[in-house]
């Protein structure tokens, strides 16, 4: 069979990454389906971990293009493991520090300073170590979008645990770091589709003995083994390849503002799923991530340059 959507480069890469950020956004509702006592590290492990043997899976049926660079091309590969391995620890690391830091400030405080970090990070390490130089369009559409990740998980109650939001923080940042040393593979040569296969493969084997010692029990259930393959298939194989395609095109800031897509398609399948209340502070919030991604996508490249190419981040 031919590998799968050969035809991702016809498509902006800027929708792949909004694509694989609202699949993001079903993994709340998918946990609020599952089973109530399974714990969240145990949840978290079990996902990558199950999406990393899908991705490995698809790979070895030649479903995805996940062939090394190839030789002809000059220096293609070279100095590539380095980043491949960080971006493998960052993914792996990303799990239990945003558990960590919702399950210590709660939901409200953790989600709003790990989810709405990343963007900032990213483009902070993508004009440090890149030399992107985030535009005024970049700028406007992370302000729009942080504003509105605010209002979507800010207005519940909860104690502000220092440590809890130093946990978010790092989730936050692993996952900026994840997203720049992906980009920094992806330059030197590797297709998007190996460099997501090796990454998560390895980001897998290392958080299954955490998925061990959190315990899978309640993983077992009917309920349990539907959630657990939705995460791992839906949230982790499928979205990450998307995503990954169109990292290949954007910048690392942009991409990280794009991923605040996520809270939003969160907060309205809470409504349309789960049957939460559409507040006012939701919509507003909604809107203005909404408006942030618009503001971003909307922009065209020149004709025959990549969105992000000349180092912008937007």
């Amino acid at each position: 069979m031919a590998p799968v959507a050969s035809t991702a480069s016809r498509v902006d890469p800027r929708l792949l990454v909004l694509a694989g950020a609202t699949l993001w956004g079903t993994t709340g509702t998918a946990r609020a389906l599952g089973p109530d006592d399974a714990s969240p590290t145990a949840v978290g492990a079990v996902r990558l971990v199950i999406g990393a043997a899908c991705l490995v899976l698809l790979a070895r049926l030649g479903r995805l293009q996940a062939g090394p660079p190839q030789p002809a091309e000059p220096g293609a590969g070279r100095g590539s493991a380095l980043p491949i391995a960080v971006a493998a620890v960052a993914m792996a690391a990303y799990q239990p520090l945003f558990f960590g830091g919702v399950a210590r400030t709660g939901v409200a405080v953790g989600t709003v300073v790990g989810i709405g970090s990343s963007p900032i990070f990213a483009g902070l390490l993508g004009a440090a170590v890149r030399g992107e130089r985030p535009g005024r369009r970049w700028l406007a559409a992370t302000a729009l979008a942080v504003a509105g990740t605010t209002l979507l998980v800010g207005t519940g109650g909860s104690d502000v645990d220092p440590l809890g939001v130093a946990l978010a923080l790092g989730a936050g940042g692993a996952y900026a770091l994840y997203v720049l040393t992906s980009k920094i593979a992806l330059d030197r040569g590797w297709s998007s589709d190996a460099l997501t296969v090796r990454v998560f493969g390895a980001a897998g084997a290392l958080l299954v003995p955490v998925a061990l010692v959190a315990g899978v029990g309640p993983l077992g259930s009917a309920r349990g083994v539907l959630m657990a393959l939705h995460l791992g298939v839906v949230t982790v194989a499928l979205a990450y390849v998307l995503f990954g395609r169109g990292l290949a095109g954007v910048g690392v800031g942009a991409a990280g503002t794009l991923t605040l897509a996520e809270p939003a398609t969160a907060a309205v399948l809470g409504v349309v799923v789960v049957g939460e209340r559409l507040g006012p502070s939701t919509v507003a919030g909604v809107a203005l991530v909404a408006a942030g991604l618009l503001l971003l996508v909307a922009r065209r490249a020149p004709e025959g340059a990549s969105p992000g190419e000349g180092r912008h981040a937007a």
